[in-house]
């Protein structure tokens, strides 16, 4: 039997936005995805500010140095469980910006990356697709 904790977020995943370097292209598909036409808040999904009331933390951009120990810090505020979620090119391999000096990596180099979503930028079905790939994960997690 499930517990009411664990269905809840199942069926209103809470997801925190993080974005890192990068042009925003992947920001803006993200963003394309909250609005009538795909309306991702028809899932129960909610985006909030506070990585201590998120369930489900979505990432893009290339990550550098700097951002790197603060994406570390938001992610250990982060109740358990939590899903990681990469969003285009840039997240997943570094996109345009592979040979950068001052980059950390890809984001599976800083953070456990549970779904990664591929494009530059991904299209907004392919963000809700990872979204509702990163649920199913979140309700296995224990």
């Amino acid at each position: 039997m499930q517990s009411v904790k664990g269905y809840s977020r199942k069926k209103s995943p809470w997801i925190l936005h993080f974005s890192c370097s990068g042009c925003n292209g992947c920001t803006i598909e993200e963003l394309a995805s909250l609005t009538p036409r795909y309306d991702i808040e028809r899932f129960g999904a909610l985006f909030r500010g506070s990585p201590r009331h998120a369930d489900i933390l979505i990432v893009d951009g290339v990550i550098n140095k700097k951002v790197a120990k603060r994406l570390k810090r938001i992610y250990e505020q982060m109740p358990e469980p939590k899903v990681v979620m990469a969003v285009g090119a840039c997240a997943t391999g570094l996109g345009v910006f592979r040979g950068n000096y001052g980059l950390e990596g890809p984001l599976e180099k800083v953070l456990p990356v549970d779904v990664s979503v591929a494009g530059c930028p991904p299209k907004p079905e392919s963000i809700m697709d990872g979204l509702l790939k990163a649920v199913q994960i979140l309700g296995k997690k224990k």
